[in-house]
């Protein structure tokens, strides 16, 4: 069975809906990479040096990545050597292939929950990047499948954050746990910690300050509110989810190897994935921190923060090869 058949099957199994999410989501980076890829695939009749050329700076304008770009191309020369391929359009499923196997890895993209009693979810990253909102969404997303869910405001230095879980919070129909602003965060912790354990709470989404004074400041603040989380909840925090901003590319694996370096990170969230013809970042991140992406962001709805899907990342980017072949066997049978 061809790969993008397979691609097809895996992807009817799945809803309609998170299919068309991420579809929309996507489709500035479809028009822009994928419509380049069209050309080159049909401008050019053979594998040459060129090809690889114009291949290689369709991906890093994409922000795949160089380092990634480049095992990827020597990966795809390998292969035209193996099966002996002239024509272009046979590399097209190859790609998508490599594509995959390069966002899968071997980590689930599930959260990981506790086996009893409360999941602790801490949430990082700078400023601007939708972490107060991605909160809001995750607990919208946990209620609706059943879960208690409840918020703490650890950001207590950026001005309107408390107010804007706030209204999160009601917007998902789960309480906040907050202080005044400029309180300590980790006593906001410790405040949560105590209220989610009474209250018998399922999960304790917890947002952090994006920025202090300077860097080392929010580093050693985060390592505190840690440490309380620990002596509440020892086997806690069960994530430590890195949200980052899709649209600035490259920036963001920068934000994500000064936070994986000192706040032991489980996995990504990408958000504004909407917003952005960049959308190869997944890629480069995901190999350059071997870390999971756990949720992407693909709109402005509550319900656009889905779990990351490789598959359907690659589908909603290569629809289009991939209705073509579909076509194409029609006719053939």
């Amino acid at each position: 069975m061809s790969f993008f058949k397979k691609l097809r099957e895996s992807i009817s199994a799945k809803t309609e809906a998170v299919t068309n999410k991420f579809k929309e989501g996507l489709s500035k980076t479809r028009d822009v990479f994928v419509e380049r890829m069209d050309d080159l695939f049909s401008t050019r009749k053979k594998i040459d040096e060129e090809f690889y050329e114009e291949l290689e700076e369709i991906l890093i304008g994409a922000d795949v990545g160089v380092n990634t770009v480049m095992k990827l191309i020597e990966d795809l020369r390998g292969e035209v050597k193996k099966r002996k391929i002239e024509s272009p359009s046979e590399l097209q499923p190859i790609l998508s292939e490599r594509l995959i196997a390069l966002l899968k890895g071997d980590e689930n993209t599930g959260l990981k929950m506790a086996d009893s009693g409360l999941t602790v979810i801490l949430f990082v990253g700078v400023n601007g990047v939708g972490k107060t909102t991605t909160i809001g969404k995750l607990a919208h997303k946990l209620k609706s499948e059943g879960k208690k869910v409840l918020l703490a405001a650890g950001d207590t230095f950026r001005a309107g954050a408390i107010e804007q879980l706030e209204e999160w919070g009601r917007r998902a129909g789960v309480d906040v746990i907050k202080q005044q602003a400029g309180s300590d965060p980790a006593a906001v912790m410790f405040d949560a910690l105590q209220a989610a354990k009474s209250r018998g709470v399922d999960v304790l989404l917890c947002d952090t300050a994006g920025r202090l004074q300077n860097k080392v400041n929010l580093m050693e603040e985060l390592n505190k509110i840690y440490r309380v989380i620990r002596r509440e909840v020892p086997e806690a925090p069960h994530e430590v989810l890195l949200v980052l901003d899709a649209t600035t590319g490259q920036n963001a694996l920068t934000q994500a190897k000064l936070f994986d370096e000192k706040s032991g990170l489980t996995g990504l969230v990408l958000t504004k994935l909407d917003g952005t013809a960049k959308g190869g970042i997944v890629v480069a991140i995901r190999q350059e921190l071997k870390l999971p992406v756990k949720f992407v962001g693909l709109g402005e709805k509550m319900d656009d923060l889905q779990q990351f899907d490789s598959d359907q990342f690659v589908h909603a980017l290569f629809s289009k090869w991939i209705g073509t072949e579909a076509d194409t066997e029609r006719v053939e049978s």
